[in-house]
């Protein structure tokens, strides 16, 4: 029988963790004497709840995309440590309650090898909790926001260039550094009322304040709207220079036509996530022109690593990978690593430990780049920022990695 750890519930959890620790329990202790879960000798199971139905499901199902392209690759070219990947992926339903549960049922019930993160820093979180109550060693793709670098997590390891109130750095400073006469006076700001979303778009609105841009409207809205047309109406009567979107997909793309149908014309439109998705362009139609994101990926990219993940992912789906996708590989790339070196992929605590500990101390090359983190797990790098441009999402800032000039005034939409 596996080794089985008794967690110390989260106060924030701690309902949801004893109910389904309740459950769990009579699931281990009927499990006694059969046969052993989880991945055996011969592979290397990992558990995963993602959030493939609900707000949260376009972002979802493209981090499944990357995990599922991940494992397959990993087994083509002789698996972990020799052994084949098994992921084990359950459907959060993008609820924090469910993923916790999820989280104690693959680790207690389905004892899994190791377990990686779900999309969304409203599911990380809990998610995150799970896996630190049991010493798993948790690497995740999506959760950016400050607030999950300040839970004091230990065994947290965000699988990207920067954290979220740190995506928009490069777009701040290059508007800040524009001649006074051309700088924006003005921004209008909508975000959901979500960590990672409202960290991108506050972020900026932090560095935009503070160099002098007066901040004319500030919304927040709940996760499942879908009707923004009271919202694009605030923004578009303030007649904001910028307009920026703390935004996830589908609420993204809502806002965006919203504000185009009351043909409100900004210099500047950013939002988080919504344009890197590779739907977006459909979404809008030929009225992309000029919408910044940030971005800690671009296909091209010339990592060995990336261009090996842009070749087997095109092969495999007959198209280019998008931002989720690349950050759930690099999510396997950073566990592969830690476990290719420390020999171990098991759920006992002392194999989990020597995980964390590998990953404390050495740097990982992956497709987003090389990747090394604080005692806080945040990632010491910086996004890149993406524009539209003839019909195309190109790199723009840094200058010395940009596909195309950045474009300011915004064209009309």
């Amino acid at each position: 029988m596996r080794f089985t750890k008794t967690p110390t519930a989260s106060k924030r959890f701690r309902a949801t963790l004893a109910a389904a620790a309740a459950v769990t329990l009579a699931s281990t202790l009927a499990a006694c004497g059969a046969a052993e879960e989880g991945g055996g000798d011969d592979e290397i199971v990992i558990g995963i709840s993602l959030p493939l139905t609900g707000d949260f499901s376009e972002p979802g199902k493209g981090i499944q995309r990357g995990y599922e392209a991940w494992a397959e690759y990993v087994n083509a070219n002789g698996g972990l440590l020799g052994r084949d990947v098994r992921l084990e992926m359950l459907d959060d339903q993008s609820s924090a309650e469910r993923v916790a549960a999820d989280y104690e049922k693959l680790i207690n019930q389905e004892q899994v090898d190791l377990v990686v993160g779900p999309f969304s820093t409203r599911l990380v979180i809990p998610a995150a909790q799970v896996a630190q109550d049991y010493g798993y060693l948790f690497v995740e793709p999506a959760g950016a926001a400050p607030e999950v670098f300040e839970e004091g997590f230990e065994n947290l390891f965000y699988a990207a260039p920067a954290v979220a109130n740190d995506h928009y750095k490069l777009l701040a400073e290059h508007i800040l550094a524009m001649p006074e006469s051309e700088r924006p006076k003005t921004a209008a700001y909508a975000s959901m009322d979500d960590p990672f979303a409202q960290g991108t778009a506050y972020g900026l609105k932090d560095a935009l304040e503070e160099g002098g841009i007066k901040t004319v409207v500030d919304e927040v809205y709940p996760p499942n709207t879908t009707d923004f047309s009271s919202i694009a109406a605030k923004v578009a009567d303030s007649k904001a220079d910028i307009v920026v979107g703390g935004s996830q997909y589908q609420d993204g793309v809502n806002l965006i036509v919203a504000l185009q149908q009351l043909d409100y014309q900004p210099k500047l439109a950013a939002f988080s996530t919504a344009p890197t998705e590779t739907e977006f362009a459909e979404a809008i139609g030929d009225k992309t022109q000029g919408i910044i994101a940030p971005t800690g990926y671009t296909t091209k990219a010339d990592y060995p690593e990336n261009q090996e993940f842009v070749k087997f992912y095109e092969e495999k789906h007959g198209e280019a990978p998008g931002e989720d996708e690349a950050n759930a590989w690099t999510t396997g790339q950073v566990v592969a690593a830690a476990v290719e070196a420390v020999e171990c992929a098991e759920p006992d605590p002392d194999c989990q430990s020597k995980l964390i500990d590998w990953l404390h101390e050495n740097e990982v090359e992956t497709v987003v780049g090389p990747l090394s983190w604080d005692d806080k797990g945040r990632p010491q790098s910086a996004h890149m920022i993406q524009q539209w441009v003839d019909g195309e999402i190109k790199i723009v800032l840094p200058e010395d990695q940009a596909e195309a000039e950045f474009i300011y005034p915004k064209p009309a939409w």
